[in-house]
């Protein structure tokens, strides 16, 4: 798909797409994380990547955004080589990207308005009347202009990562990555993030890419998901799709069933030998 461009930081990708991964493969250690996975993620649409603990899928979210560096593959974001950029490249591009992490990861010490704010003061020079105007701006977006007073100690969960979600898109990205954006939450706060993250991606024209385990959550705002295990790609397709498909492994996790092709006992030696043999920890 790419041709000789590897050491070119543009290439001729396809413009439809804003992330395109081709032959990705990464470890660490022993363990391989990523064996050969393809992936491509069209502009405009949320994108889920589902799959179970501990399959690699918030380590995608950091090789997709240059914090982690493949062993092998291709990662082009938004036309870039990911893996030829320089420091200052990798920053420029950055800027493009929103990230909601899984805890909200806001600034304890500061309070909300604050917390939003800070991406416009350390990437722009944009006067503090226009940063007040932003910041109450993308507050209201989130429905919480009534709190920027307030602390992040004074925040229920489901407004701390209304918060997180305000200041990822402070800076008008186009691409906010969403970081386990369901867990801890109670149904209406749930409820409450799912709609926002389909009414931003829409209002404001983002890709929206969204690394969860949630089966419900994710069929209910997502465009299209990637099943990974094992390294690889195991499904793709629409909710409608994945719900019909007849894979046993798709079956398994989209129904969350106990018994199927993903093991209950983590991969261990003999258990008779390993008892009766003397092995000690």
């Amino acid at each position: 798909m790419y041709g000789n461009q590897e050491s070119s930081h543009m290439t001729q990708t396809n413009n439809e797409n804003v992330v395109e991964i081709s032959g990705l493969k990464y470890r660490v250690g022993d363990k391989v994380i990523f064996d050969r996975l393809n992936i491509n993620i069209p502009r405009g649409k949320i994108t889920a990547i589902m799959g179970p603990s501990g399959t690699g899928k918030t380590t995608l979210l950091r090789i997709m955004t240059g914090q982690v560096l493949p062993d092998r593959g291709r990662v082009f974001v938004d036309g870039k080589n990911v893996r030829r950029l320089d420091t200052d490249e990798l920053y420029d591009l950055r800027k493009e990207m929103g990230f909601l992490f899984q805890n909200g990861a806001l600034f304890t010490d500061s309070s909300v308005y604050e917390n939003v704010a800070f991406p416009l003061r350390e990437h722009t020079r944009l006067p503090e009347t226009l940063i007040s105007h932003v910041v109450l701006m993308k507050l209201q977006a989130v429905g919480l202009r009534g709190a920027a007073g307030m602390m992040p100690a004074e925040l229920s969960g489901g407004m701390a990562r209304r918060v997180a979600l305000a200041r990822a898109i402070v800076m008008d990205p186009k691409i906010i990555f969403y970081d386990e954006p369901f867990v801890g939450l109670d149904p209406i706060s749930m409820g409450v993030i799912v709609r926002l993250i389909r009414e931003l991606n829409d209002s404001l024209g983002l890709t929206s890419i969204i690394v969860s385990h949630d089966v419900d959550e994710v069929n209910s705002v997502s465009d299209q998901s990637y099943l990974i295990s094992n390294g690889k790609v195991v499904a793709y397709g629409t909710p409608e799709q994945l719900e019909h498909n007849k894979s046993a492994w798709v079956r398994q996790f989209m129904k969350g069933l106990a018994d199927g092709p993903v093991p209950f006992h983590y991969p261990a030696p003999d258990y008779a030998e390993q008892l009766f043999g003397g092995e000690r920890f």
